[in-house]
């Protein structure tokens, strides 16, 4: 493992080959999704480009994540549909989205990052394979050529007054063929695309899957119209990105917020909610990025927030939606081999040359290729190893996972976690309400032999403390991590100490893990 990809360096250009890759994957993943965020929120669809462009520049410039991709959420269309109808017009929802950002920059300064550290890992791991069950009853409708419901549109209910499951029933009533051709056709080259014996060849290994697959579906459905064939897909079943015939046109897409609602108390209303589901959704979404990551590296909370605060000030500025990080696109960056924050970036940029250059060829693009991508990328949150995984690891682990499944299925991403976390204190609560915790901390200096000792039970609730006290031992100290006392570590906790191995060893520090249990981990993270 290259000890440079085990930590935060910054913009680099030494992995181009797997960055740039990684983010036309990911650029073709969050086209459809800001399209459809848009349009789900009642902003203009330019406004979905614009937040992605700032999440993939702005955020990913910014951020301390290497991994982590910024964008317009899904979380947040009914607070942005309901803050335009009350305030009452777009720009002045422009100014509140500026004011959130300030908010954020505010809480990164305060450290309010450190609630980062107590979302439970259970949790956030039926987060992921909650959203990966999501992806997959979502597109399987576009799939299959049922394009009524909005790309983006992840709620249980949805805009068109239909529901997740009903919407897959109402599918299978109006398949069209030619979707169907090409999502198949589409899956099947993304299933083998990675089989290790085509991986042999040059070809395979430098063209991503979804380039291929994108191109090869825009050639189908062409070779349909050409045929006059009733297999032709168009309309609704094809990207829809807004098309300016000149730079004047361009230019006018953008818009300024109305700086003279200042005085109105229902901005303020809704900067501070925007700021603070924005905030946490972005935490919640860096844990996940992080858990996923095959490097292990942490990203700084606290930067995240003045990241992510910093993003929607200049997206509001300029007509943006609010984003967040997303676990989304997170995943798909990840999963197609992205090493850096350039990928993110990359995918940034190709938004923007999108608009300007590519505009036309784009809206060539069949939905049912994209729903084939967004359905690996189900698949790989949501594999059947993850749940056996999970059940194994016991009650206390599996029931806030499986709750925090099932909760998020029927009812949205934050509400979901809620009740998932309500589970999770539950059960830390009954372990810890007899024994007390402690954690000797003391100033240390470099070189010195250092002694952390565990108390007899550490749960989650003390990750934060610990990461702190880890995170500011000096280089070149020999550290022993004492659990000899210590009758139960959370595996939180435990995963925690087993990734700061790698800390260590950049920061050339002797660690011993005395009377630590080793980590098992999960499948497939």
């Amino acid at each position: 493992m290259d000890l440079l990809n085990k930590k935060n360096t910054g913009l680099t250009f030494k992995y181009l080959k797997n960055d740039l890759p990684s983010g036309l994957v990911v650029f073709l993943v969050a086209l459809p999704l800001c399209l459809g965020i848009a349009l789900a929120s009642g902003a203009p669809l330019f406004s979905g480009i614009i937040a992605g462009m700032i999440g993939g520049t702005v955020v990913a410039f910014t951020s301390g994540s290497a991994l982590s991709v910024s964008g317009p959420a899904a979380g947040l269309t009914v607070i942005v549909v309901n803050a335009i109808h009350s305030l009452g017009s777009y720009e002045v929802f422009l100014l509140a989205v500026v004011l959130a950002g300030l908010i954020q920059i505010v809480l990164g300064f305060l450290k309010a990052g450190v609630i980062g550290y107590y979302f439970p890992s259970s949790v956030i791991k039926g987060m992921l394979a909650a959203i990966g069950i999501i992806l997959i009853l979502k597109q399987i409708p576009h799939a299959l050529g049922y394009d009524k419901d909005n790309e983006g549109d992840f709620d249980f209910l949805q805009s068109d007054g239909q529901n997740t499951f009903s919407e897959v029933f109402n599918a299978i009533n109006f398949i069209h063929p030619g979707a169907v051709i090409i999502a198949v056709v589409s899956l099947f080259i993304l299933i083998m695309w990675d089989r290790p014996f085509l991986k042999k060849y040059t070809f395979f290994k430098v063209v991503p899957g979804a380039l291929f697959v994108v191109i090869l579906g825009i050639l189908i459905n062409e070779w349909f119209r050409k045929a006059g064939s009733d297999l032709y897909l168009e309309g609704d079943k094809l990207v829809r990105l807004p098309v300016a015939n000149s730079a004047s046109e361009f230019v006018n897409q953008f818009t300024l917020p109305d700086f003279s609602a200042f005085t109105n108390y229902k901005v303020y209303v809704v900067a501070i909610t925007i700021a603070i589901i924005a905030s946490l959704e972005s935490l919640l979404s860096i844990e996940a990025a992080d858990k996923l990551d095959p490097y292990k590296r942490n990203t700084p909370t606290n930067r995240e927030l003045k990241a992510q605060g910093l993003g929607n000030f200049c997206s509001g500025m300029i007509g943006g939606l609010p984003l967040t990080a997303v676990i989304v696109r997170s995943s798909a960056n990840i999963n197609s081999g992205a090493k850096t924050k350039l990928s993110s970036i990359i995918h940034g940029f190709l938004l923007l040359l999108s608009v300007i250059v590519f505009a036309g060829f784009l809206n060539k693009i069949p939905l049912a290729c994209l729903a084939a991508l967004l359905l690996v990328v189900g698949y790989k949150l949501a594999k059947i190893s993850l749940f056996t995984s999970m059940y194994r690891l016991g009650w206390e682990q599996f029931l806030p996972f499986i709750v925090t499944v099932i909760a998020i299925q029927f009812s949205d991403l934050l509400k979901g976690i809620g009740i998932g976390m309500a589970v999770a204190i539950f059960f830390i609560l009954r372990l810890n309400y007899k024994r007390a915790y402690f954690f000797h901390k003391e100033d240390h200096h470099e070189g010195e032999k250092i002694t952390i000792r565990l108390a007899e039970d550490v749960s989650f609730l003390n990750k934060g403390s610990i990461a702190l006290t880890l995170d500011h031992l000096p280089e070149n100290s020999d550290v022993t991590i004492d659990g000899t006392k210590t009758h139960y570590i959370d595996l939180d906790v435990l995963e925690m100490l087993h990734d700061f191995k790698n800390t260590a060893e950049l920061k050339n520090i002797k660690l011993t893990l005395l009377s630590i249990p080793e980590f098992k981990g999960v499948a497939g993270h």
